[in-house]
């Protein structure tokens, strides 16, 4: 079976209690659990991660490299931060689609620039926990 890695960046383990208006009221929990049911009607598995430190976003997706299909990946503030991210993602062989719950472009000036968008297969964001689903489908049904 296709496995894809549904990985979380930094702070969305508070989903849920941070910013629900901003972010939503989903869980990360109940996001994942949303993910795997969708995989299931998709005839896929997902292994979802969630890792507030950069390296450990780094290890995740050079392991990701030896067996996923591809990779849902919401780096959280790394976004506007971190080369080292881009450079992973640039790195690995297989598709990564950059996904935001929010839109990043309606928020402050800083959260306008993503480092990692330019290595993406592409960028899904402002559709809350949607856009996670959009970037699985785009990675599975996509070409």
């Amino acid at each position: 079976m296709n496995q894809y890695l549904v990985l979380h960046g930094a702070n969305l383990n508070l989903l849920g209690t941070r910013e629900p208006e901003i972010y939503g009221s989903l869980t990360m929990a109940q996001i994942n659990q949303n993910l795997e049911a969708l995989a299931g009607q998709l005839g896929v598995q997902v292994i979802c991660k969630q890792f507030n430190g950069e390296g450990e976003l780094v290890n995740a997706l050079h392991d990701a490299a030896g067996w996923a299909k591809g990779v849902v990946f919401n780096p959280g503030g790394y976004t506007h931060t971190s080369v080292v991210l881009r450079d992973a993602v640039a790195a690995i062989p297989v598709p990564v689609v950059e996904v935001h719950l929010s839109n990043p472009q309606a928020r402050e000036e800083f959260r306008h620039h993503s480092y990692l968008s330019p290595v993406c297969k592409g960028s899904i964001y402002g559709f809350g926990w949607m856009s996670y689903a959009l970037g699985l489908r785009a990675l599975v049904e996509g070409k």
